[in-house]
């Protein structure tokens, strides 16, 4: 029996991390201290119910109820002059909170000001499309739908954008393998050859970061490096000592050796 892995945030993990890295913090500020901000705040929360907002990096951002999306962003554009909508997307979060923020990136060209629009929706919860009011939601809806699979009401061509449409899964959530699940692997076999096929062709290998030396002539691994074209085999390879700068290079640069390198604990 095939054993059992938590699929439950497969992306959690990704395959670097810096070990010096601290993510940074970002102050949220107060609304009233941008006068244009406060006032658009004030007729947005005259028309409908506003559940948070907060200056961010020189962004409003607002938080409403997922059923007034169409109705907040109907007002943004045609009462305060928030013309252009810039992005749409959802960030998955199925594992901790089972849904997902769905957002809305805004500008205004007249007052030269962005705004943010967020609201929260369960899985399986869905959405009134704003493609009414702005045609760049038609993909990005589409891609919202493929993706990570949110329903989007009155679309007109609610269908995947780059997946196939008899793709099974929605490879942005992290519940998908970042290679891709059983399906992803047979799909072309399946699609061209048929499954029949599947014994003689094996599955698509899908990690983006696997190299088989031996199926090139262009790719050398360090310390055993061979001139471009040499038929390589695994008993072939020999050992050469790790040195970064070639003959006849820079004067004043000293070559790298390995046993020289030290490998740091920590940053100095």
């Amino acid at each position: 029996m095939r054993e059992y892995k938590n699929k439950e945030d497969a992306q959690k993990k990704s395959y670097f991390s810096d070990r010096f890295y601290v993510a940074p913090s970002i102050a949220k500020l107060d609304v009233s201290q941008d006068e244009t901000f406060e006032n658009d705040i004030k007729y947005l929360a005259s028309k409908v119910d506003i559940l948070d907002r907060y200056i961010e990096k020189e962004h409003l951002v607002i938080y409403i109820n997922p059923t007034d999306n169409l109705k907040v962003v109907e007002i943004l554009k045609n009462e305060l002059e928030y013309d252009m909508m810039m992005d749409i997307s959802a960030i998955d979060y199925l594992s901790s909170k089972s849904g997902f923020e769905i957002f809305y990136e805004m500008l205004s060209m007249s007052k030269n000001k962005r705004l943010r629009v967020k609201f929260f929706i369960q899985e399986k919860e869905p959405i009134n499309s704003v493609y009414g009011l702005f045609k760049m939601a038609n993909w990005a809806e589409r891609e919202m739908y493929d993706m990570y699979g949110v329903k989007i009401l009155n679309h007109p061509n609610m269908k995947r954008i780059l997946m196939p449409n008899d793709w099974q899964g929605h490879p942005l959530r992290k519940t998908y393998p970042l290679q891709g699940d059983e399906f992803a692997a047979w799909y072309e076999v399946d699609k061209i050859f048929g499954k029949e096929a599947r014994d003689i062709i094996g599955p698509e290998i899908r990690d983006s970061a696997a190299i088989d030396r031996y199926d090139t002539t262009r790719f050398s691994r360090l310390g055993h490096e061979v001139p471009y074209g040499t038929e390589v085999t695994p008993n072939s390879e020999q050992k050469s000592s790790k040195e970064y700068l070639e003959e006849g290079g820079v004067p004043f640069i000293k070559k790298f050796k390995e046993e020289d390198s030290v490998t740091l604990k920590e940053r100095k």
